[in-house]
């Protein structure tokens, strides 16, 4: 991305859709001009600020293009900081179009992803994290990812940073101050309290990425599998979640050859279920391959039920399944599933004593009996403990990666301070720290990290 910021740029903030509006936004100096050449109504330089009024755009040879409504926003008091106006006409392909040529020829060029918010933060209208939120708001599919997206939008995160880093900045002068004054060997610096502000950072840094795992669930959604051996009714429970016929439910062991991704909100937050091929040794080689896919979800899932019904498998049988699931990390959750099947009372007694290491819940997936405690406990697994509407948590994977590194070296000073390093050395990994921790919200960047945080963005935006 090249970034200039003294030509207007131009670009359609909505999509080209059979809807009834469409926007165009410009930004720039001449955005106010481009647009008042073939504007019919009132004097766009004379209005107040922030007002919208309504006239006709008219095209090179005088005749309506459209009738529409333009807002004009003067600078500072804008989006990017700089004058921006904004056209609501109708929808049509056509008409969007012509307009965009109308503007480009009277000055306005079209503007790079990301270019609107990319002005917004060099124009110091929001720091790096705080535009970074404004991408994650426009990509929520959830109530939850919309939370955290708004709250980072709205500065949470930066204000996290802010603290961090006025605390370290104090300590570094007063290390860079000693370098001064290294003849004298004066310490302007109190190694007890940088000892034991470090330690505060340090602690909450660990909690910032232990935040991350969290935060990344909820902005891309909980990938959660369901299995088990064929005929347990995994079609079943995922067509119930669902509340609709998403899946093939058939009496036939292996029915389903291929993976099935749907999503359901719970809480709020965004789970994304997969329904998968029945777990066995089989000589189809279609089947064979769908249990493949199986193991390659579950190694990526971050919760599987594993679905079984209990007059139609063994103790031993699910240990062997259990003992033969590939490597993860995902919560287990034991779903007996066809309880209205169970006569007896006792049925489950086995199984509870012998899992009692696992979450055992029994459902009927066919009369959605004891649905709602699995959606609970679906959300209890991943989020129960965590106050995601209130904590802060980092969803972004450019600020995890940051954090770790800004950690790495604060455990590289509380190694020197321990063990009596000269300042010079200790203030060269403080000032890493500050770099790390500024690099979060933009305090110290580079054009490279800038193109490829705004070159991810929609063109309008």
């Amino acid at each position: 991305m090249h970034f200039h910021s003294n030509d207007t740029i131009i670009a359609p903030a909505t999509a080209v859709s059979n809807s009834a509006i469409a926007l165009i936004r410009l930004s720039g100096t001449n955005a106010v001009a481009c647009v008042a050449k073939h504007f019919s109504g009132k004097n766009l330089f004379e209005i107040s600020p922030n007002t919208s009024v309504f006239g006709r755009i008219k095209d090179g040879k005088n005749a309506v293009l459209d009738e529409v409504v333009v807002t004009v926003f003067k600078s500072p008091r804008s989006y990017t900081g700089e004058d921006v106006v904004e056209i609501s006409c109708h929808a049509s392909p056509f008409i969007v179009r012509e307009m965009i040529s109308l503007f480009s020829q009277a000055g306005a060029r079209l503007a790079e992803p990301g270019e609107f918010t990319l002005r917004a933060f060099l124009n110091g209208k929001m720091d790096l994290s705080q535009a970074e939120a404004v991408a994650d708001l426009i990509a929520s599919e959830s109530k939850a990812g919309h939370n955290i997206a708004l709250r980072q939008m709205n500065g949470q995160i930066s204000s996290k940073m802010a603290v961090l880093r006025a605390n370290l900045i104090d300590f570094a002068s007063l290390l860079e101050l000693e370098l001064d004054f290294s003849e004298e060997d004066v310490e302007f610096a109190d190694r007890t309290r940088l000892r034991q502000l470090v330690e505060e950072i340090d602690g909450e840094i660990r909690n910032l990425l232990n935040s991350y795992s969290t935060g990344k669930l909820i902005r891309n959604g909980i990938p959660t599998v369901i299995s088990g051996r064929p005929n347990a009714g995994k079609s079943t429970l995922l067509n119930t979640l669902l509340q609709e016929d998403r899946a093939i439910v058939s009496d036939i062991p292996g029915t389903t050859r291929d993976t099935i991704e749907e999503v359901i909100q719970i809480n709020g937050v965004q789970f994304r279920l997969v329904d998968t091929a029945g777990i066995r040794k089989t000589s189809d080689a279609i089947e064979a391959t769908g249990v493949h896919k199986t193991y390659e979800k579950i190694r990526k899932s971050a919760i599987v039920i594993y679905l079984f019904d209990p007059g139609a498998i063994t103790v031993e049988e699910i240990r062997h399944d259990l003992e033969n699931l590939p490597e993860t990390e995902a919560e287990i959750i034991l779903v007996a599933n066809k309880s209205d099947k169970l006569l007896a009372g006792n049925e489950l007694e086995a199984f509870t004593s012998a899992f009692s290491a696992y979450e055992l819940i029994s459902i009927s997936a066919k009369l959605e009996h004891n649905i709602d405690t699995l959606r609970n406990t679906l959300y209890e697994k991943v989020l129960g403990q965590t106050n995601y509407q209130q904590q802060v948590i980092i969803s972004n994977g450019r600020h995890f990666e940051a954090l770790s590194k800004a950690r790495e070296s604060l455990e590289i000073v509380t190694s020197g301070l321990a063990e009596g390093l000269p300042s010079d050395l200790v203030a060269l990994e403080l000032r890493q720290v500050l770099y790390y921790v500024g690099s979060i919200t933009g305090a110290i960047g580079t054009e490279d990290v800038l193109g490829n945080i705004f070159g991810k963005f929609c063109i309008g935006k």
